[in-house]
């Protein structure tokens, strides 16, 4: 389901790219990006479901116990924030990128 591949990999399955930043790379094997079979498409919620069901701690640090992405962290499909559009409910279809983004505060 989930798996890392190099990026010189070339597939001819109907995939999405998830590109996951630095900081959580741990938490899903070391990979910076994962590749998830789509067939005619998915939402967003599905495959963070998806990912969860292999890598349940990276699913906590991007959404609560109610499922919501948790307010510091935002998801982007081909550049677009799915906070704009149908949020979780956004379709993703195969050939898009998928784009974790973890805010980080300090002071």
């Amino acid at each position: 389901m989930c798996s890392c591949r190099t990026p010189w990999a070339v597939t001819m399955e109907p995939e999405v790219t998830v590109l996951v930043p630095r900081l959580l790379q741990p938490l899903v094997g070391g990979c910076g990006n994962l590749q998830l079979d789509v067939g005619e498409g998915a939402s967003v919620q599905e495959l963070l479901d998806a990912i969860a069901l292999e890598f349940p701690v990276f699913d906590r640090r991007l959404r609560d116990e109610t499922g919501t992405l948790r307010r510091y962290v935002n998801i982007y499909v081909d550049g677009d924030d799915v906070r704009r559009g149908a949020g979780l409910q956004s379709k993703v279809v195969a050939g898009q990128e998928l784009m974790i983004i973890q805010s980080v505060a300090g002071g």
